[in-house]
């Protein structure tokens, strides 16, 4: 496992920086994101933005080979969908937009889901139903707790509800490297892993399944979809473990803690 690696108040300050600049994006985001809309020109709006407007860096492009600013997931596609000039978004359609965005030398990550016009009530439920399992999780956060207890409050929340935790894929330590220590499972038990401690930095990036949690990774080797092909929904933030909590660190404008 990469070293976790604490930040002291200069690096998180940088680092909120960094995710206030992201926000920001997905503030962009609402307004561009329709039926009609290309994939493709999601990422592209969203690297001329990041780039020309805020002076940052889109963290993702060039990493591990990758070739893109963000990640689109649409529909059954649970994480990792390739943006696409031919993928065009319909009404029903709901979709995952991930970004990742580096400036001062710090990255900050964080994921939306965006619902394409008049969306089946299922599926709305679905991503209003991720969405609380993340913050089931976040609101765990403080020093002493344990990475078990958020991921028990994932799970259990979403199971609740009838779907299925992505068990594959999980949420990752970040600071000046896109993927470090902690490695943060969506699933778990309560007092179980690696304590928490003031100045850790991770994501909490859930991956809810309508059907099974069962995915495949498609032909392209990036794209992850669920092998029923039933619907997923996922939600992202980039948090900081404080003195007595948390601080998400790109916690949107339209969002209330």
């Amino acid at each position: 496992m990469d070293k976790v690696i604490l930040k002291n108040a200069a690096e998180l300050e940088i680092m909120r920086e960094s995710g206030r600049l992201l926000a920001s994006v997905f503030d962009y985001l609402d307004e561009q994101i329709t039926v009609g809309t290309a994939t493709m020109d999601i990422n592209n709006l969203s690297e001329h933005y990041i780039v020309n407007q805020l002076g940052a860096r889109p963290a993702s492009k060039g990493q591990y080979g990758y070739k893109y600013a963000l990640n689109t997931s649409v529909n059954n596609v649970v994480c990792h969908g390739v943006p696409s000039e031919h993928q065009i978004l319909k009404s029903g359609d709901i979709v995952n937009v991930d970004i990742t965005l580096e400036q001062g030398g710090f990255i900050a990550d964080s994921s939306k889901m965006y619902l394409i016009g008049e969306v089946l009530p299922l599926a709305k439920r679905l991503v209003d139903q991720t969405y609380e399992a993340m913050w089931k999780g976040i609101q765990l956060i403080k020093p002493g707790a344990t990475l078990g207890d958020i991921g028990h409050a994932i799970q259990n929340h979403a199971e609740k509800q009838g779907y299925s935790v992505v068990k594959e894929y999980c949420g990752h330590g970040i600071g000046r490297e896109m993927h470090e220590g902690p490695q943060v499972l969506h699933y778990g038990h309560q007092g179980k892993g690696l304590v928490l401690r003031e100045g850790m930095t991770f994501t909490i990036e859930p991956m809810v399944n309508q059907g099974k949690a069962k995915v495949k990774v498609k032909k392209d080797g990036w794209t992850v979809i669920t092998s029923d092909k039933k619907l997923s929904a996922q939600w992202e933030h980039t948090i900081a473990v404080t003195s007595n909590g948390y601080e998400v660190l790109t916690l949107r404008k339209d969002e209330v803690i």
